[in-house]
């Protein structure tokens, strides 16, 4: 398996490893229960730590699809590059960082990190025109 291909199976598995801790907030602050018939009701009531977490999973979905887009222009345009091997290993690297930040509720390295993230998906994009 190519690195580019694992960066997107671990992309689409960050959504995943994103929500548990949503899910451990919802547990927490609604009294041991994790309320499976209406989650985002009580997702919408998470403060603190729970309501960073889903802001940050909320995030890890939305950023999905400009990198998966990115990632398969860049391999149809280019192949398995070194360059494309190399920005889509640094998005996975800056959503975990993204991720890690958002929930110590470090907001300005937060900040650098999507940055990162995003300018690397940009950057995939940017090869399929070379």
């Amino acid at each position: 398996m190519s690195i580019p291909i694992l960066c997107l199976i671990l992309a689409a598995l960050l959504i995943l490893a994103t929500k548990a801790p949503v899910a451990v907030a919802q547990a927490r602050e609604g009294g041991g229960k994790y309320d499976n018939r209406n989650p985002r009701a009580q997702q919408a009531r998470l403060t603190g730590f729970g309501a960073r977490a889903l802001a940050a999973h909320y995030n890890t979905i939305e950023a999905f699809p400009i990198f998966a887009a990115g990632l398969l222009a860049a391999l149809w345009a280019v192949g398995d590059a070194p360059l494309v091997s190399g920005l889509a290993v640094t998005f996975i690297a800056a959503r975990v960082a993204y991720a890690a930040c958002y929930w110590a509720d470090i907001h300005l390295l937060r900040s650098l990190t999507w940055g990162v993230g995003f300018f690397a998906s940009l950057g995939l994009m940017g090869l399929a025109l070379l």
